[in-house]
């Protein structure tokens, strides 16, 4: 089992490996087991607990999709960098107004007009288990980092 140490290195290399990158592809899995793929804006960074937060509308297809399979895949690319990270974890509607107000940036309001005011603005919480990625450092020989804990198994 890692230690706390170790965990919070991961998620410094985990940080620095999208800090540069905004928008990756957020992937869901319908009730069919057809996949769908969003762009979305991660919004700040991911926290010490490996969470990682994404301003949504509640009323959305991917939230009835989370609803009812709550695993989700988010991938970062940037290829300047050759850098390429998939993260796999669990995701659910969150509909907290101060956390709304502690993650907000501007360049949200392109998504949501009437900004923290729009009636079904919600956030999604994708608690991290695990991170698969390549970059230049490591050649293309994947990397991977695991956040699943006895209680997050």
């Amino acid at each position: 089992m890692a230690t706390s140490t170790d965990r919070d290195q991961q998620i410094q290399k985990l940080r620095e490996l999208i800090k540069d990158i905004d928008y990756g592809m957020f992937t869901t899995v319908d009730d069919d087991g057809s996949l769908h793929s969003y762009p979305m804006s991660k919004s700040g960074e991911i926290n010490s607990d490996s969470i990682l937060w994404f301003f949504t509308y509640a009323g959305s297809h991917k939230v009835t999709e989370i609803e009812h399979h709550e695993q989700v895949n988010i991938s970062f690319s940037s290829p300047e960098q050759q850098q390429y990270v998939s993260i796999s974890g669990t995701a659910q509607l969150v509909k907290d107004r101060n956390k709304m107000r502690e993650l907000w940036k501007p360049e949200l309001q392109t998504w949501f007009p009437k900004g923290l005011d729009e009636p079904d603005i919600a956030l999604l919480k994708v608690n991290i288990n695990q991170v698969n990625y390549w970059d230049s450092a490591s050649s293309f020989k994947p990397q991977t980092i695991s956040f699943l804990t006895p209680s997050r198994l």
